[in-house]
């Protein structure tokens, strides 16, 4: 219980981007066909238009991947007190972030790219304090 304590704040952050990611990424996978659907309509003016079902499955696969990752991080810092998976999570979890931003951007809807800015904050803070 003494680890959890030192890294209380790395913990929390990792479940949090445990819930956002894995939450998301299983989503997609299980709706993928309103997803994409949507999607293809939220890009349809944009030069993504072509490749909403292929950008939308890479998406997916890093979402569940950086929530994996996010589980086994919180796992290995009460285990061995070490936060350095916690550092390349929420490395990973900013780049997605950059990747899912980028999208809005393209399709014009600020209110959505806004409203990411305060996940990548949350994550960005995670690599600065595991760094």
């Amino acid at each position: 219980m003494e680890t959890i304590s030192q890294y209380v704040t790395e913990v929390l952050i990792l479940l949090f981007i445990l819930i956002v990611f894995l939450q998301s990424g299983i989503d997609k996978l299980v709706d993928w066909n309103g997803n994409t659907s949507w999607l293809k309509e939220h890009f349809a003016s944009t030069f993504l238009s072509g490749s909403v079902p292929f950008v939308v499955g890479i998406v997916m696969v890093l979402e569940i991947l950086t929530g994996i990752a996010a589980m086994v991080s919180v796992l290995w810092i009460i285990a061995y007190g070490a936060n350095e998976l916690g550092l390349l999570t929420c490395s990973l979890a900013s780049l997605t972030l950059l990747m899912l931003l980028f999208g809005q951007r393209i399709a014009k809807d600020y209110a959505g790219a806004f409203t990411l800015t305060g996940y990548f904050i949350i994550t960005i803070f995670g690599v600065y304090i595991m760094s």
